[in-house]
């Protein structure tokens, strides 16, 4: 008995916990809402809506060449493992007469992942400043309608982020300028939003079968 007991502290019992810890986050978090019922960027561009999907927002601007490392780090560390998640999507910010710039800009992506999500809405001035306001952050963007940073926006156009970040208290944002901030925050925080709408879309199922 006493051995089993020694087996069990010493072995399973720390396996149990990391395995608690490991996935509590996921499972069990839930991703602030920041901004409630933002516009759809259909107010920019029409090609594409954020109703009823789970959207990274970005603005690159329109210095796309010097926003590439942008491009590439989310391509990299988010894009490549999520985008065959149902319902998600990249959509990218960019001024109108910047078309030939995004076709260079996809073809090079598309030699590293398929771009099949990556999207490109083109508005005016006027309509992506305004757009940017309405997420109502602490942030802006530069002269060229650019910011590093990149948003999670849910299916019901929320802007989701943190409130208690150990570095930032409130944050909108996720700086894709470094690789830290991907890897260590917006990878996670992507998981819980996707566990959200699982575990509904599990829920709403089980409903429906006790009907």
């Amino acid at each position: 008995m006493k051995k089993t007991v020694v087996l069990v502290v010493l072995f399973i019992l720390p396996i149990v916990a990391y395995l608690f810890f490991a996935s509590g986050i996921n499972n069990f978090g839930k991703l602030p809402v920041l901004t409630e019922n933002i516009s759809d960027i259909t107010e920019v561009d029409d090609t594409y809506t954020l109703q009823d999907k789970i959207t990274i927002l970005g603005f690159l601007g329109s210095d796309l060449e010097n926003k590439k490392g942008i491009a590439f780090n989310l391509n990299q560390k988010i894009y490549k493992r999520f985008y065959e998640f149902n319902d998600f999507q990249f959509v990218m910010v960019v001024p109108k007469g910047s078309e030939f710039k995004v076709e260079e800009l996809k073809s090079e992506l598309g030699n590293l992942a398929d771009v099949v999500k990556w999207n490109f809405a083109y508005g005016e001035k006027e309509q992506i400043q305004r757009f940017f306001e309405g997420l109502k952050t602490d942030l802006t963007l530069d002269d060229n309608l650019a910011t590093p940073y990149v948003f999670i926006i849910d299916k019901d156009k929320n802007l989701r982020g943190r409130t208690n970040d150990i570095d930032e208290g409130t944050k909108y944002g996720f700086k894709a300028t470094s690789v830290a901030d991907l890897n260590n925050k917006m990878e996670d925080d992507v998981k819980i939003i996707l566990a959200e709408y699982r575990l509904a879309l599990k829920k709403n199922n089980a409903e429906r079968k006790n009907q």
